[in-house]
């Protein structure tokens, strides 16, 4: 699997790793099969929240005896961002995924408490070794350059965002902003949340035949239009072993200028929307 650098971690993470939103709605065994089938495949980024129900112990239970393979990543939601409360949320998902530490930590989207208590807090965690990095989800640019202050120049990881082939806001302002101050970007929902394009539709046959071309699928596909740029990393969610090494297969596959070229025209980004999209 393709590494890259991510953001100004020393760290070099898996380009596609593995989300894991509602994969506990998933049968537990079945679930924690995919989640090691991906680690196997070289997914080691995992992405969770102490959002996700029990996401987090689904992960804990599937990365058991590999902890030190995985780029493990959390999230604490804005009402538990405070100075207190970040520590104490970020105590409750170490314990939720068993381990002594996270490799990222995100605030899951922008709140009413103060950045200044949500970054002081992560910086407390780090001292401490519980996490070895930070960075946000579904920030802006506005929010991007008020966390940039807050936090002190150069310490923001990442930016986790809705980025699929029918959503690419991004791409207006926030990709090039996260490229300019060297913040990773990593695409959730890379699919579409339910939505993948139809291959009864225009863009979901070119999808299928530059697949053909290629001895791939569809997802694969699109899973490598989505990290074309350097700066980016995605985070598909697989609920089966299969799933997952659909996924995985993507990391090898190398499309060519003209079939990013067909795709880029096939699915527009349209217009820049006046508050970036997310889920």
């Amino acid at each position: 699997m393709e590494q890259r650098p991510f953001g100004p971690v020393p760290r070099a993470v898996a380009v596609i790793g593995q989300g894991t939103w509602y994969i506990d709605d998933a049968r537990r065994p079945t679930a924690v099969a995919a989640l090691r089938r991906g680690l196997d495949l070289g997914m080691t980024h995992v992405d969770t929240a102490e959002m996700y129900g029990d996401a987090e112990t689904v992960v804990g239970e599937a990365i058991a005896e590999r902890r030190d393979a995985v780029f493990l990543v959390s999230k604490v939601i804005p009402s538990n961002a405070s100075r207190a409360g970040t520590v104490a949320a970020c105590e409750r998902s170490l314990a939720r995924l068993r381990t002594d530490r996270l490799d990222c930590y995100l605030l899951h989207w922008p709140g009413s408490h103060p950045l200044e208590d949500t970054f002081a807090a992560f910086e407390r965690l780090r001292e401490q070794g519980k996490i070895l990095s930070w960075g946000v989800s579904n920030f802006d640019v506005p929010q991007l350059e008020t966390a940039w202050k807050a936090g002190g120049e150069g310490r923001m990881a990442c930016n986790q965002v809705l980025y699929h082939l029918e959503e690419r806001a991004i791409e207006h302002a926030v990709q090039p902003w996260c490229e300019a101050h060297g913040v990773a970007v990593v695409a959730y929902s890379p699919f579409g949340h339910g939505s993948f394009p139809s291959p009864h539709t225009p863009g979901g046959r070119l999808l299928e035949s530059i697949a053909a071309n290629h001895g791939a699928t569809a997802r694969q596909v699109a899973l490598r239009f989505l990290v074309r740029r350097p700066s980016t990393f995605t985070i598909p969610k697989a609920s089966s072993p299969e799933h997952a090494a659909d996924n995985a297969g993507a990391g090898a596959l190398a499309l060519t200028d003209a079939e990013f070229a067909r795709l880029d025209a096939a699915f527009p980004r349209g217009p820049r929307p006046r508050r970036l999209p997310m889920l």
